[in-house]
């Protein structure tokens, strides 16, 4: 289990203005602001429990999981994970814990990712069943037979990725923190991921902590989200409860004929085009699309349908919600981040 209560973290910030004059000076005065990275964090996570941690640029989000793998020391607060305060026992603390950062990697660069793998069970003295096993058990659920023996340098990126997440768990560890996993991957390399991390879960029990900017990511893999901004916790809950803030919104695609339409209380324009349908031996007609957001507080979808199907001869319609990304960038927006 993780517990974080009343964390807070600041960091000195050298500034100065531009010019070599002012670079000049700074080297016998420097300014420093302070920072305040974290305000007041607390939250607890569960075992076995799967969370996305979301927020802009500079939210704080590299500095909570810091502190949670022990990296940084907090300046006030207390953070306990499986019993343990991170920057007090890290030598105990990081048998327990794997990290993946998309842009970072563990693995030796012009060695082969088998040899990478053998230093790292040193690092961690894994004893060499346990290894094997688990070696096993990666290697087929990650496909990674062909590549093992290939140097790191000479990989893809996604599977370098598959590697660096081998990499994170040969330890079995308890907690596993991924940053950016899936950053530069194709679509395929993408499913490969999520779906391994989703069986690596439901095997093990693994608490895994996700921060991306890719909401899909966070759609495929989380129930539940932590929104940070500004180093406090904006946000805490299910997937589900963020999507029913804005359940109100409902998007209407309609492809009709015949007027402009007149939009009522509770629709309002999103996007309106004029499409040439042509159709080989006729002279063609023309068809408008237009994408209405409809406010399910003022006015229902089905009522906004009989007023528009007045109006205009509706050739084709369909209906959807906002998508993760808009809602995500709606609470932002709501939170002034």
């Amino acid at each position: 289990m993780i517990q974080v209560e009343h964390i807070n973290k600041t960091f000195q910030v050298a500034r100065r203005n531009a010019g070599f004059l002012e670079a000049f000076k700074s080297l016998f005065n420097k300014q420093y602001e302070c920072v305040k990275a974290l305000n007041d964090l607390s939250f607890t996570i569960n075992d076995g429990e799967m969370v996305g941690y979301i927020g802009p640029n500079g939210a704080g989000k590299s500095s909570t999981i810091k502190i949670l793998s022990g990296i940084l020391t907090p300046d006030s607060g207390t953070c306990m994970i499986n019993g343990r305060i991170p920057w007090k026992d890290r030598v105990a603390h990081v048998q327990d814990i794997g990290v993946v950062f998309g842009q970072r990697s563990q693995l030796w660069w012009d060695v082969p990712v088998i040899d990478s793998f053998e230093l790292l069970r040193d690092i961690y003295k894994i004893p060499i069943s346990k290894y094997k096993d688990k070696l096993e058990e990666l290697i087929t659920l990650l496909n990674l037979e062909k590549i093992i023996k290939t140097p790191t340098r000479q990989l893809s990126l996604g599977q370098r990725m598959r590697c660096e997440i081998a990499a994170s768990l040969l330890h079995n560890p308890k907690i596993l923190f991924l940053d950016e996993p899936t950053i530069g991957l194709d679509a395929v390399s993408k499913i490969a991921v999520r779906n391994f991390i989703l069986d690596m879960n439901n095997r093990h029990k693994t608490t895994v902590i996700l921060t991306t900017h890719d909401m899909q990511d966070i759609e495929a893999l989380t129930k539940r989200i932590i929104l940070i901004g500004k180093g406090k916790i904006l946000l805490d809950g299910s997937l589900q409860d963020m999507k029913n803030r804005f359940v109100g919104n409902k998007r209407l695609i309609l492809e009709y004929s015949g007027p402009d339409i007149q939009l009522c209380k509770g629709m309002s324009l999103f996007e309106a085009e004029t499409v040439c349908n042509y159709v080989k031996g006729t002279c063609g007609s023309l068809n408008k699309h237009i994408t209405i957001d409809i406010d399910t507080d003022k006015i229902q979808v089905s009522e906004a349908i009989g007023i528009l199907s007045t109006q205009v001869d509706i050739k084709d319609i369909s209906i959807s919600e906002a998508s993760i990304d808009e809602v995500v960038v709606k609470l932002y927006k709501e939170y002034e981040i």
